[in-house]
Order: structure tokens, then sequence, then C-alpha cells
């Protein structure tokens, strides 16, 4: 496994409540391109530092187009009580005639906007257009990334119903902070993704079962540490409330390395569909295919408007 220590990032972290956080989507990127099978994973290798650094596009995105947000999540509480989602259409377009499009936007759409993110990243694969492979596979990363959250398959998103607001950025990005040098994130090789569809819908459905766990196990270890629940760091030029290591400790253990699973889980699937991809356009030669990546105009205005602005559409963190 000597090119999965070839190449070691560092990252500067920015707490905040997105899903993974800045740490966890750069390292999912980062690890899935050496989870490739050999005859793609010198490509990837060559622009690890794009697929990584531009994982949380996205995000940034969000602070420009209100429609963003619905990509990143999926609400099944509002389609069935339980796993397994089987009553929902896999199918985007069956999905929109028994719902109507402004339904499923409403509730989110990560599992069908991933799916469509797949056919456009084949395409660029098929066209050998390497800006277009690189923002789709650095985008399809952070979607597929988002979608093995548990707290983005439910509208009770950010523990709003159930008195345990802060939640949201407790799971995706505090544990992550903290333990993330004793995650095991190694996958082995992908292999071909027969039926991506499935693939990640069932994704989605494992990150649904484990809502109950994530939300009953905050509780229960808070009450533990009534006293001691919340400390307060230096971050930036800024002192600040977080959760406090003692807690965090205690309930990243009781979930039994939960959020080490789903984030291992989220670097082969972001693997899969890339390698799935490349595969679906033919396996072309890409070799020879180089050429400067020009900044996007629309990720730098992105960045500023993340800098200064906020947020459009459905807050994560929201209150409601």
């Amino acid at each position: 496994m000597k090119r999965i220590a070839a190449l070691l990032l560092s990252f500067v972290f920015v707490f905040q409540s997105f899903a993974w956080g800045f740490l966890g989507h750069k390292t999912i990127n980062n690890r899935a391109v050496f989870a490739l099978p050999e005859d793609l994973f010198p490509f990837y290798k060559i622009h690890i530092d794009y697929v990584t650094q531009h994982s949380t596009d996205p995000d940034s995105r969000r602070y420009l187009f209100e429609d963003e947000g619905c990509r990143h999540f999926l609400d099944c509480d509002h389609y069935e009580f339980a796993a397994p989602l089987d009553t929902v259409p896999h199918n985007w377009f069956k999905a929109v005639e028994k719902y109507t499009e402004d339904t499923l936007n409403a509730h989110g759409i990560v599992p069908w906007y991933s799916m469509l993110m797949l056919r456009k990243l084949t395409k660029a694969f098929e066209n050998k257009d390497l800006i277009k492979i690189l923002k789709y596979s650095a985008d399809i990363g952070h979607y597929i990334a988002d979608a093995h959250v548990p707290l983005h398959s439910t509208s009770n998103y950010n523990g709003q119903h159930t008195g345990q607001h802060g939640i949201h950025a407790l799971w995706e990005s505090r544990l992550p902070q903290l333990f993330i040098d004793s995650f095991d994130l190694l996958t082995g090789t992908v292999a071909y993704v027969q039926d991506p569809q499935e693939f990640i819908w069932n994704a989605v459905s494992e990150s649904y079962e484990a809502v109950d766990t994530v939300l009953f196990l905050e509780k229960r270890i808070g009450m533990l540490h009534e006293n001691n629940k919340f400390s307060y760091e230096i971050i930036g030029n800024n002192t600040v409330q977080v959760y406090s290591a003692a807690f965090c400790n205690d309930y990243y253990r009781s979930m039994e390395n939960m959020v080490a699973r789903r984030m291992q889980k989220a670097v082969y699937a972001v693997a899969a569909f890339w390698y799935t991809a490349w595969v679906d356009a033919g396996q072309p030669d890409l070799k020879n295919l180089s050429a400067e990546i020009p900044q996007d105009p629309l990720d730098e205005k992105a960045e500023k408007a993340r800098e200064n602005g906020k947020i459009k559409g459905r807050e994560e963190h929201g209150k409601d």
C-alpha cells in the first residue's frame, strides 16, 4: 500500500456546520484517489490537489444559489418512517411524477443529484474534457460524502426537533477534528459499480438507519456530562464555546466509531463512482491529457460570498 502513504496533506481546519466540514470533505476526496485501480490512479494522483481543494466548492455555492442546498440532503422521514426507502421512486422522473419537483427540492435530492453528476462526469470522460472531469470529480465527491452523513437524511438535521441543537456540527465537524488521526480510511481497491442508482440509495438508507442512534446517544452521553459538556477554545482570533473533548470522546466511543465507518464508506463510494464513470465512458486514455486549469470565476465569487455573506436556502444549523 505504498501509494497510500505517498502523499500526506495538511489541512487548515475551519469549524463549521457543513457536512464533514473542510477537513472531512478534503480527506474523503484525497483518500479516494488511493482507492482507485492502477489504470486510473495515475491520472487522479497528478490532480489530487485539485480534487482535494475543490471538494468544498458545493458548500461555497450555497452562498450564491438557493437551489444548491437541496442537493446535499434527503429528508427520508418526510417519505418513510424507517429504512429501507422502498416506497420512494429511485428514478428521478418517476419520483417527480409521484411527488412533484417542488416537493422533491423542498426535502432534498442528494441521491438523484448524485446520479446526474455521474452522467456529467461520464460525458466529460468521453469528451476528454480535463477541466470538467476535475470539476465534476470534486463535486460528485462532495455530494456522495454528504449522502453518507446520518444527519443529512432527516428533517431533524440539527436536533432542532428534539432539543439537541448543535448536533450537526458536533457529529460532522467536531468529532472528525478531534479523532480523524485514529480513523481507518483504508478501503482496498474499488470495483466497477453495476447499479450506481441502487448503490447511492443504499448509502442514504444506511445513513437514515443510523439517525436514531446518533440522536439517542448524544442525549444519553450529554446527561452524563451535564456539568462539562462544553468548553472554550480559541479559533482564529475568537474564543468560542465548543463541545468539550471529554464529552466528545465518550460520545464518539459510544457510537462504536460510526463517524469513521461512515467516512470510510464515503471514501470507497467516491472512488467507485469516479471509476465507474471512466469505465462507462469507454476507459479513455488520459495519459496525454494536460492543460492549465484556470481559476473558475464562479468559484472565486462563491468563496468571497462564503466569507462575507449568508447561506441561501435551508441552513444545516437552522433553529426551526
